[in-house]
């Protein structure tokens, strides 16, 4: 696991630091409605200023508490001055955002042609068979998220897979059903 954060440089001269450490903390306890809320009021009113904030406004939402809950929209919305249907619109439109609390884990399958070519459909089908769960789907014990990912750029490892923060090229199944099984432990 990486014990670093990420820092993501935009174009218009800002950084968003994201921090996988913050993703396994959130996980610990459960937080009250109460509390999510006053931690989005507080993360709105943190870039509600910043030229083009609705990205990264959305991106530190999911980093803090895992995902971007739809309760959120109208106050994101009105304060960067939009409609509750463009921060819909973003939500949606990018996979990487996620509307509902995700599992424990989250384990992606890329679905790129290089990694197509080389059998991940047939891990695809595995992991939904083992989870018994379908993408963007959480386990019943909320150990394991799935999701489709696209080009992780690790096209001369394919097929390729990501756990939590570690990608694992030339996966075959028994590595699949290997990290499966470690997440659930």
């Amino acid at each position: 696991m990486r014990l670093f954060s990420v820092i993501y440089h935009f174009a218009w001269g800002w950084n968003i630091t994201i921090n996988p450490i913050r993703s396994i903390l959130r996980r610990i306890g459960e937080i009250s409605l109460q509390d999510l809320q006053t931690k989005i009021d507080a993360l709105i009113a943190q870039y509600q200023q910043m030229p083009g904030a609705l990205l990264p406004l959305l991106h530190a939402i999911q980093d803090d508490i895992g995902y971007v809950p739809e309760y959120s929209y109208a106050a994101i919305a009105k304060a960067l001055s939009l409609s509750v249907a463009e921060v819909h619109g973003v939500v949606t439109f990018y996979h990487h955002f996620r509307t509902h609390k995700a599992g424990k884990h989250i384990l992606q399958i890329c679905r790129a042609e290089s990694c197509q070519a080389m059998g991940s459909e047939a891990l695809e089908a595995h992991a939904k068979k083992c989870l018994n769960i379908d993408y963007h789907q959480t386990t019943s014990d909320e150990s394991i998220t799935l999701e489709p990912v696209y080009c992780l750029g690790n096209c001369a490892l394919s097929p390729t897979v990501v756990m939590g923060d570690e990608i694992h090229g030339r996966v075959t199944m028994a590595d699949l059903d290997a990290l499966i099984a470690e997440a659930k432990a």
